[in-house]
């Protein structure tokens, strides 16, 4: 019955299915062919896999993430991160990535991300004489910043399936989120060197100053959010709420970007992407659900530990599952896959939940823009009119660079740890 529900969902997969129908019908044939437990089960199970108070934050981060890319928070933030770093050579490809690491920051999405913020400075870059094959790469990359710094739905969702707190798993973020923005920060300056792609002119402290005025409530949003999380005021599922009226107090009264109009179609938008998101979480957690019953988790557990005695080795293969995941499964899909095969195996050779719990999203951060199935990817395409094909041999290095962090990630628990052990 094992292989039947692995073959089932591979087949569904390669046939092009939508993730979440290919979990679920590869679910229910399992249970039907193999008379596992009533049918009535798969759905009541579907039901129970998305009704949790912390599942809640996700449809309130996502619609916070539609108000702030209607609101023009992006643009604020795009004008400050210009006046900072603009100046400097591959000023423009900087300002994209430092400005994806403060947005990234307020809608915890990568796809949104990467829309909000691509949507300006690709076309900027193309106009500044960068390729549009690079332009879209390094927003691609730049987006999946979005699950690596908090708030992230996919930390989020990893916190539920291993049962871990939630803002352990935000803080834990935050020093390899950072260390990732460097690598690329640090890129972005080699590739223009190379192609002398320089800076523009260098804004005075006035500058800085007025476009940092202007942006201030969009800075703010996160300090407040993960202020009151790690300060014990609300929960992440309450910040999320409150993210949804701060955007909307900001980007409808404040900066009176977001009409009247506007509303239907950014609640239409974020009902539809929540509506996806959670189907997939529900196909999902029954289709672990089977394989619990299956003793899949258990099984594979007692080989491995079995086979192989070295923690290195362990973690060097699971890092190469969860990438070779990552391409072909969205993110939280691949969460509530693995987690329950993973994780008891990286306990017992003595790594952190949360620690692997970075080195997870980290992985399934880089299928974001890798194809097959790299939404960040698709969405750059979209906004620069270059085909995917060219831009997954652009991607490249953008890979070797994450690769390397993830290297690092994984032999350096302190980058994970350090932060959840002080609170």
């Amino acid at each position: 019955m094992a292989l039947l529900l692995f073959l089932l969902l591979i087949a569904l997969f390669i046939i092009g299915v939508p993730i979440a129908f290919s979990l679920g019908l590869a679910s229910a044939v399992t249970v039907w062919q193999g008379d596992l437990m009533p049918m009535l089960i798969v759905a009541q199970q579907f039901i129970a896999s998305v009704n949790s108070f912390p599942l809640m934050a996700i449809p309130f981060f996502i619609l916070a993430g539609y108000i702030m890319q209607s609101g023009g928070i992006s643009r604020r933030l795009v004008d400050f991160s210009n006046t900072l770093v603009g100046s400097m050579t591959g000023g423009l490809a900087m300002v994209a990535i430092v400005t994806s690491l403060f947005f990234a920051a307020i809608s915890g999405s990568g796809a949104a991300t990467t829309a909000a913020i691509g949507s300006i400075l690709i076309p900027a870059m193309i106009a500044k004489g960068y390729s549009a094959s690079y332009a879209s790469v390094n927003q691609a990359a730049s987006g999946a910043l979005g699950v690596i710094i908090p708030p992230s739905i996919p930390l989020i969702l990893y916190a539920i399936a291993a049962n871990v707190s939630v803002g352990d798993m935000f803080v834990a973020g935050v020093l390899p989120g950072l260390m990732i923005t460097l690598s690329l920060l640090l890129f972005a300056y080699c590739y223009a060197r190379y192609y002398g792609h320089g800076g523009g002119e260098k804004s005075s402290l006035a500058e800085i100053f007025a476009a940092g005025k202007k942006a201030i409530l969009a800075i703010f949003m996160p300090v407040i959010i993960l202020g009151g999380i790690y300060g014990g005021i609300f929960t992440p599922t309450e910040a999320a709420v409150i993210a949804v009226a701060y955007s909307f107090l900001v980007g409808f009264v404040i900066y009176r970007e977001i009409k009247l109009k506007d509303i239907v179609r950014i609640l239409q938008d974020a009902a539809v992407t929540s509506a996806v998101v959670l189907s997939i979480i529900g196909a999902a957690g029954l289709y672990g659900r089977i394989l619990q019953r299956l003793r899949v988790p258990s099984t594979i557990s007692d080989f491995v530990v079995g086979a192989i005695d070295s923690p290195l080795l362990f973690i060097i293969l699971a890092n190469v599952l969860l990438l070779m995941a990552g391409m072909f499964i969205e993110a939280a899909a691949a969460i509530l896959i693995f987690v329950p095969i993973l994780l008891p195996i990286a306990v017992s050779f003595g790594f952190d939940p949360v620690h692997f719990g970075i080195i997870m999203v980290v992985n399934l951060a880089m299928g974001m823009f890798t194809p097959p199935v790299g939404l960040n990817l698709f969405v750059a395409s979209q906004i620069s009119k270059v085909g995917v094909a060219r831009l997954s041999y652009a991607v490249l290095p953008f890979v070797a660079i994450v690769l390397v962090n993830i290297l690092i990630i994984s032999v350096v628990p302190f980058l994970s740890t350090w932060l959840p052990s002080l609170r």
